[in-house]
């Protein structure tokens, strides 16, 4: 395989890892095309794990030995660019602290329908727009039993590089979809009765009176189960939680009234998956 020192940053071969926006990277107009960055050795395994396509990888040059084992699994015709971290930071614009990059093709879109496809554990996401916080729980989902994602069009998009780097690799594991934002699958009252028809019980986690007690044995009991989980900012719509069947709720100590959403969602993924119906 070719192994390229760099020595010129404006090289465009180098766009993908410093020059083109998330936007550029999706490539809306011709998805077949589109292109994302992993981050790390564990995340770029499970990229080649998943018999993703590799177009490139990103390597700094003190570190290259370490994953050389992973490397020698490439196709021969795949670039492989090595740089000292302190050109890899300046490439990139931050500071590079695991040194292994990849580009690779996106993998093709799930639908809806194709990952409730024997789902009885999901989670669903309104307004998520912190890539941590989806990557955080995308590696909760995947570490605790969860059978798919559904996020609303507003989410974070799961394969941008920081999200896939949070996520340990799993946004590539766990089936995921976006809902459609027309149509009628559309957020929320369209997609939730998506669920409702295939036999999804919809608990919105959410701070109001009334709400059931995460452990009630209840909620466990349901065959299919459908957590949703709200933004960060201002939790989940009065749209969405009226179309939900019930509220959910962790209780506290000490006066707290919540927890951020990449914590409840594993302790609701936890308390919730282990006690399938």
């Amino acid at each position: 395989m070719p192994t390229i020192h760099v020595t010129d940053l404006s090289d465009g071969r180098l766009d993908v890892y410093a020059r083109l926006t998330d936007h550029q990277l999706r490539n809306v107009l011709e998805p077949e095309q589109a292109v994302m960055v992993v981050e790390s050795p564990f995340a770029l395994e499970v990229a080649l794990a998943e018999g993703l396509e590799p177009l490139s990888l990103l390597l700094d040059e003190r570190h290259a030995e370490q994953v050389w084992p992973l490397v020698g699994r490439l196709d021969p015709s795949v670039p492989v660019f090595l740089a000292p971290r302190e050109v890899m930071s300046e490439l990139v614009g931050f500071k590079v602290t695991r040194g292994v990059m990849g580009a690779f093709r996106r993998p093709r879109p799930r639908t809806v329908t194709e990952v409730l496809s024997g789902a009885r554990r999901v989670a669903v996401l309104e307004g998520l727009v912190d890539v941590s916080n989806v990557g955080a729980l995308f590696r909760s989902a995947a570490a605790l039993g969860v059978d798919a994602v559904l996020l609303d069009p507003r989410c974070a998009d799961p394969l941008t590089r920081r999200a896939l780097r949070v996520s340990m690799g799993t946004v590539l594991q766990v089936p995921w979809a976006v809902f459609p934002s027309e149509g009628e699958d559309s957020w929320p009252e369209g997609a939730l009765a998506t669920l409702h028809a295939q036999g999804f019980h919809v608990a919105a986690m959410a701070l109001v009176d009334g709400a059931t007690p995460l452990d009630s044995p209840e909620l466990g009991a349901h065959e299919r189960l459908a957590l949703v989980f709200g933004s960060e900012g201002w939790g989940i719509s009065q749209r969405a939680l009226a179309v939900c069947d019930e509220a959910v709720i962790i209780p506290m100590a000490h006066g707290v009234d919540s927890l951020n959403v990449a914590a409840s969602s594993a302790v609701a993924f936890w308390q919730l998956c282990r006690t399938r119906a």
